[in-house]
């Protein structure tokens, strides 16, 4: 099934039983942020959170951890709730297939209903604003989609972005941006104001589910979210025309904020609580003045809390950042049997690969640094053989006992770039990356003994299933 907005996932999420209604009276602060980061602690079926009647608010709807399990990320993808981790990713790949599946441009978006523009803009008058963490600098917008165009080409549309970035609200009608310099919107900021120019940006909150799955994917600069979500979806994307900027948006978002990037202005953004589990510091970031509003009547303000992993960017940023990499290492080598980036957004990755010679891992592992996700993120790369399946931790672990030697299958990249919010770097944005090769080495790299393998056997297939039967019994 294909959500267009917000409203009818979470009335999905209600059927299936995977909205938690919160009807008593809470605080905005820290109950909102603190109920957002026990969800999780539920397990894989965790549900999402509608909040509705807040301290201090009237008419305030806030909708948390919606995409804080793998039973939520399944149904955003149409899936029963009941489908496994490694199971979605396949899926995600099979659907990859059809990609790009061109949008489908409606009118009358549902956000048109209420517009604030000029001196009239004021954001505290349309959002329900709260930290998510104590050490937090300021308010922040985190599960927004946000659309920009390349300068230099606007028409070409595989050169839009749509892409979630952390935003701090500094003022009625002012925001700061994280652009991360790796991400397709720093390109676009770096194009317009080597031209002088402003960047017109359009913020969309509240957005359908899979709108927030493909903001958050590391797709290349030439490849269209929207196209990609049309896969997903199994439908064309219904997207429209932002009003102010012209850009295209989701139809069902809840609010679109229009406004500029201002360029060459920076101001101290932060700290924030991010996905790292630590906080970032204080930092010179680039400026937004809004300049229109649109919104629904009573919109749901759709949060997202960040912290000690697992929360709910664990789990909307895991499948759409294996994928990706999947797709574009097995481009270059077929042999690659599965990616696995799902922990801490792929600072650590985990690739299976069949080999055709020595060193063929190690090569498996200079590639991943070098794609689009990367570039900014892979800090250690882990390549496993066929046999080990990279989501079964416990034979990752196996794979490092006895495939990995220290002297010959650890190396070290120096002064590589990283996002600069990985906490590990000495200087922020720079860091060595590591590869470790647990994989059994192959002719002509002829060291160890790995020709008497223990193997499953023949009959255990069939006992597992017996024994699922029996346990069922019982």
């Amino acid at each position: 099934m294909a959500y267009d907005d917000l409203r009818s996932f979470l009335g999905t999420l209600d059927k299936e039983g995977q909205l938690l209604r919160i009807t008593e009276q809470v605080l905005p602060e820290p109950d909102i942020a603190a109920a957002a980061n026990a969800a999780p602690r539920l397990g894989e079926a965790a549900p999402a959170l509608l909040f509705d009647n807040i301290t201090g608010f009237t008419d305030a709807k806030i909708a948390m951890n919606v995409h804080g399990s793998w039973a939520n990320h399944a149904l955003a993808l149409g899936l029963p709730k009941e489908t496994g981790t490694r199971e979605q990713i396949e899926e995600f790949i099979r659907r990859w297939a059809d990609f790009p599946v061109e949008p489908e441009w409606r009118e009358n978006p549902p956000w048109a209903e209420n517009t604030m523009e000029g001196g009239d803009v004021d954001i505290f008058a349309v959002l329900p604003l709260v930290r998510l963490n104590d050490g937090d600098g300021g308010f922040y917008i985190d599960k927004a989609a946000i659309v920009s165009k390349d300068p230099d080409d606007p028409h070409d549309s595989a050169k839009q972005n749509v892409g979630i970035y952390r935003v701090q609200v500094m003022g009625k009608a002012r925001l700061s941006l994280q652009p991360v310099p790796m991400h397709d919107i720093a390109q676009h900021l770096r194009k317009a104001e080597e031209r002088g120019e402003d960047l017109p940006v359009a913020i969309t909150l509240g957005n359908d589910p899979v709108i927030s799955i493909v903001a958050s994917t590391p797709l290349r600069y030439d490849e269209n979210e929207y196209g990609l979500a049309g896969a997903l979806r199994g439908a064309p994307a219904p997207v429209t025309a932002a009003p102010l900027t012209g850009l295209p948006v989701p139809w069902g978002s809840e609010v679109v904020i229009e406004g500029v990037i201002e360029g060459r202005r920076r101001e101290i953004e932060g700290p924030f609580g991010e996905f790292t589990g630590h906080y970032s510091g204080g930092r010179r970031m680039p400026v937004i003045r809004i300049d229109k509003i649109s919104y629904r009547t009573h919109p749901i303000f759709e949060h997202l809390y960040l912290g000690m992993p697992w929360t709910e960017i664990d789990y909307l940023m895991a499948a759409n950042t294996c994928v990706p990499l999947y797709e574009q290492l097995k481009a270059d080598f077929p042999e690659v049997q599965a990616v696995n980036a799902m922990y801490t957004h792929g600072l650590v990755v985990i690739v299976s690969t069949k080999k055709r010679y020595g060193g063929f891992a190690k090569a498996v592992g200079m590639r991943v640094l070098t794609t689009p996700h990367g570039l900014g993120y892979a800090a250690t790369v882990i390549v496993v053989d066929e046999d080990v399946n990279p989501f079964d931790l416990p034979q990752v672990m196996w794979a490092l006992s006895v495939r990995m030697n220290p002297a010959d299958d650890l190396i070290q990249v120096p002064n590589l770039s990283v996002v600069a919010l990985d906490p590990a770097a000495r200087t922020p944005g720079v860091i060595d990356k590591l590869i470790i090769d647990a994989t059994a080495p192959v002719a002509p790299d002829n060291r160890g003994h790995y020709s008497a393998q223990v193997s499953d056997l023949p009959e255990m297939g069939t006992w597992v299933t017996k024994l699922q039967q029996l346990a069922a019994r019982h």
